[in-house]
């Protein structure tokens, strides 16, 4: 079948776009976060596309007031993956790598909004992520990620908020390859055993810079993924750290960072990110872990659904709410005295296992 995409020059194998190679679980995905400097305007957004599953989906979050307001979109893609709006959610691309718009039309659930990401620094790819489980290969992706700031506008409830790119930061990126999408293997790896995962992910600005960092470790605590980069706002090439690593100090009875530091190095100057959380946004508004909205999951032809969290009463031990971005105030310092304050989310994604945590069971909980 031939689709809008085939008359571009970006064809990868020899068929139409519309086939992403064999494997089911391929997906393709856009994400976008914002908040301002001092986190009381916080949003996301998010777009699958799962050209084996036929199904596109999209989440729009808004936070105000201690409430996490989600609209949920799903449809069937009809094959084709120019077409990038579900429900009232879409995503185009002004300039590729580097403006972006996003909207939310009216709905029946009060939230909407259109806001343009322009990028503050160049895109960084981050090395490609291969994780396997015995012989199965469970994910295979790459993905970019960029920081940027906002102009733009939410409604919630009637309540109107102005963004403005002198005032409101954040990151986006994009992702595509093979990780677990839509309805769970019928037929796990033998012999079973308990899952685990473990993910930090912590892109952060800084009025002259940011910062990118990540982690993805086994159950012993050695890192399967880890970087670290570093770049100037403009147009200045980013520095990729020789070495990096973290810790996490948790709160008691969670699997959540109290604080956390990271440390990283060039090879001549050697820089500590401290990360002092302030809330928490929860990924299950944007899909992620959903057990009515997750990625991929068909909903139906064109459905539109929405979920409002109540932040104060959100129970962060639910499973399908331990995957969180918390909204941090972040000191970077070198070592030679350099400091710098700014704002940033730290990712945290964290089930099963993990040695150096303490972890031993599925969602034992920090003493």
């Amino acid at each position: 079948m031939l689709t809008k995409a085939d008359d571009y020059p970006i064809h990868q194998l020899p068929v139409p776009i519309a086939y992403a190679g064999t494997d089911r679980n391929f997906y393709d995905r856009y994400f976008f976060n914002g908040y301002s400097r001092d986190g009381e305007i916080f949003f996301a957004a998010a777009m699958g596309i799962y050209p084996h599953l036929n199904i596109i989906d999209a989440s729009f979050c808004v936070v105000r007031n201690g409430k996490q307001y989600n609209v949920h979109a799903s449809r069937v893609l009809g094959m084709e993956r120019m077409d990038t709006v579900v429900g009232p959610i879409s995503v185009e691309v002004l300039e590729p790598l580097a403006k972006l718009r996003v909207r939310c039309a009216d709905n029946a659930y009060g939230v909407k909004g259109e806001f343009t990401f322009t990028r503050r620094a160049p895109a960084v790819e981050e090395p490609r992520f291969i994780y396997q489980t015995g012989p199965r290969t469970v994910m295979d992706y790459t993905r970019l990620t960029q920081n940027g700031t906002y102009d733009g506008w939410l409604e919630v409830e009637g309540e109107r908020i102005e963004l403005r790119g002198s005032e409101i930061w954040g990151t986006r990126d994009r992702s595509w390859g093979v990780r677990p999408v839509g309805q769970r293997d019928s037929q796990p790896v033998a012999p079973q055993q308990m899952p685990q995962f473990y993910w930090l992910w912590a892109p952060c600005n800084f009025e002259d810079r940011f910062s990118l960092y990540h982690i993805n470790a086994e159950a012993t605590g050695a890192p399967w993924n880890e970087a670290a980069v570093m770049g100037l706002a403009g147009n200045h090439e980013p520095v990729h750290m020789k070495t990096a690593s973290s810790t996490v100090n948790y709160k008691s009875g969670s699997r959540h960072a109290k604080t956390a530091e990271v440390k990283f190095s060039d090879g001549t100057k050697n820089w500590t990110a401290t990360f002092e959380p302030k809330w928490q946004f929860y990924m299950a508004g944007l899909g992620y872990m959903n057990p009515e909205w997750g990625h991929g999951h068909f909903k139906g032809a064109n459905e539109v659904g929405f979920e409002l969290f109540d932040l104060a009463q959100t129970d962060e031990n639910q499973f399908d709410r331990n995957h969180i971005q918390a909204f941090s105030v972040v000191t970077l310092e070198s070592d030679d005295g350099e400091r710098h304050v700014g704002s940033g989310v730290l990712e945290q994604l964290i089930f099963g296992p993990h040695a150096p945590s303490g972890f031993k069971d599925l969602m034992d909980l920090a003493p």
